[in-house]
């Protein structure tokens, strides 16, 4: 595994959000937030924090969990390191590994189902993804977690594009996928990546003490002249545009 380049925190949630701004919490200001997403400065610490907010709306006990020392890189994995890359542990993952979450196993086994002809929702959406995966487009960002690039790393968010291009030639998978790896010495104390009692327990008294927190309030970041118009209206107040 090879450290590519540093990228920040910020730079992390606004690629995880992406993969996040079309479920069900984001369609009564979807159109609001759209240039926050889509078109992101990271330079501008007001865009950050409402993308954080925003992806705290799905996302937030899973990001507390995440070690505050992370450190977040860019990586590049050659074909050995793939022996030790593991799904997440959970949900419809845990019921397809069999046990094992080595994700080679876990895309062998998928393999194994395709070819039996069998069909369900995880099936349908690796296959839809695989199939898509053998077109040109820009790279999709799938983000890991370990302690460091000596140790076995989880996906956090992008297992089923992982898993997916664990099943076409690899110079697709390299052409298709950027990957970005949280290390923190300290990993083995969140759930994401070692499920074990102890990390259960805390994650449970994160989900207690964060319950009435305002963290996923975007409303609180931006200023009041923007509170019912748009992502453009914002970058009006603060005097500039996109295109300056």
């Amino acid at each position: 595994m090879k450290k590519v380049r540093r990228i920040t925190e910020a730079e992390v949630i606004a690629e995880f959000l992406k993969a996040e701004f079309y479920h069900a919490e984001f369609d009564h200001d979807r159109e609001k937030y759209e240039s926050f997403v889509f078109d992101a400065d990271l330079m501008d610490e007001t865009e950050n924090a409402v993308r954080r907010a925003l992806l705290f709306r799905r996302r937030a006990t899973m990001w507390r969990e995440i070690p505050q020392d992370t450190q977040w890189w860019e990586i590049e994995l050659d074909p050995q390191d793939l022996e030790h890359v593991n799904v997440f542990p959970r949900a419809q993952w845990r019921r397809i590994s069999d046990g094992n979450f080595q994700a080679l196993h876990v895309a062998q086994r998928i393999r194994r189902q395709l070819e039996q002809g069998k069909n369900n929702e995880l099936l349908s959406k690796i296959q839809v993804l695989r199939t898509r995966m053998q077109y040109e487009g820009p790279k999709s960002t799938v983000m890991l977690i370990g302690i460091d690039e000596h140790h076995p790393v989880t996906l956090l968010e992008g297992n089923h594009r992982f898993v997916s291009s664990l099943l076409v030639p690899r110079e697709i998978m390299l052409r298709r996928l950027r990957l970005v790896c949280g290390f923190s010495p300290t990993m083995e104390n969140c759930c994401w990546y070692k499920t074990d009692l102890p990390n259960l327990l805390h994650y449970t008294k994160n989900r207690i003490k964060h319950l009435w927190s305002r963290d996923a309030d975007v409303t609180r970041l931006l200023p009041e002249d923007t509170q019912n118009g748009s992502g453009s209206d914002y970058a009006n107040v603060i005097g500039y545009t996109k295109s300056e």
